[in-house]
């Protein structure tokens, strides 16, 4: 297959998938004599297997981490299941931070009251407020990745 088809087959864009060869995430497939790259049915299925991983937020290194448990079939699966333990911890911590998050947004939202003008907007003015306070306790109220810089 070439990277046109691969990446129609796996719904995966065909950078992304270059991407992932030079994280070594894929293993580079070998060169066609026109130097087209030759994918194989095990690239595909390690890029199914990488997208659903993806689909649960696991970042590049457990997924690396899960790829090489996989390579060893027979060996004890409790290390999958410890991985999988401290991706679920790290999901919850960030579901703690989406309610503070939302707990601090509902805030600013009701120091907006009908009828002001922006210069009086008590949203700015708590946005402003909790910027310029150093000592501001709330500063955890963001969850980092959320915001999606990288590749699938």
């Amino acid at each position: 297959m070439r990277i046109g088809e691969i990446s129609e087959k796996s719904g995966i864009p065909s950078e992304t998938i270059r991407y992932y060869e030079k994280i070594g995430l894929l293993p580079a497939p070998e060169r066609q004599d026109n130097g087209y790259r030759a994918y194989q049915q095990a690239h595909l299925e390690r890029l199914l297997f990488i997208k659903r991983c993806r689909s649960l937020d696991m970042a590049q290194d457990e997924i690396r981490e899960l790829i090489q448990l996989a390579d060893h079939p027979d060996a004890d699966c409790s290390e999958v299941d410890a991985l999988l333990v401290r991706h679920l911890n790290h999901v919850r911590e960030r579901l703690q931070e989406l309610s503070n998050l939302e707990a601090t947004l509902e805030r600013l939202q009701s120091a907006c009251s009908q009828g002001r003008t922006v210069a009086e907007c008590g949203i700015l003015e708590g946005l402003t407020s909790e910027v310029g306070n150093p000592e501001s306790t709330d500063t955890d109220n963001h969850v980092p990745g959320t915001h999606g810089h990288g590749h699938n």
